[in-house]
């Protein structure tokens, strides 16, 4: 019952296809050309300069959004913390009504 059963296949279900023929080629050894000389192509993009600005501007956004990110994750965390709390008080309350309906009878 707990033993894997393996399928088995009697014929191929495929094309077969014969495996490919590899010839053997000759190595040919050719003299070292002398090397080009290398010429690097002119920039296409202008170069990014930071501005006294422009760092205040990005520092202030990366604050912005730790403070956002941290104001969400702590909001959450308390809604679940206030859940469980309201949890926790309805199944007292129904804990204590399932006691008292006990001792009554």
């Amino acid at each position: 019952m707990f033993r894997p059963k393996v399928p088995t296949m009697p014929q191929p279900t495929g094309l077969v296809t014969p495996p490919a023929v590899v010839e053997p080629t000759a190595v040919i050894q050719h003299a070292p050309a002398a090397p080009a000389p290398m010429s690097y192509p002119a920039p296409t993009r202008p170069t990014v300069q930071l501005t006294p600005g422009a760092a205040v501007a990005l520092v202030g956004g990366g604050t912005a959004v730790v403070l956002v990110v941290g104001a969400v994750l702590v909001s959450m965390l308390l809604a679940v913390a206030i859940t469980g709390a309201s949890v926790a008080v309805c199944a007292l309350v129904i804990r204590s009504l399932i006691t008292s309906e006990a001792k009554r009878r």
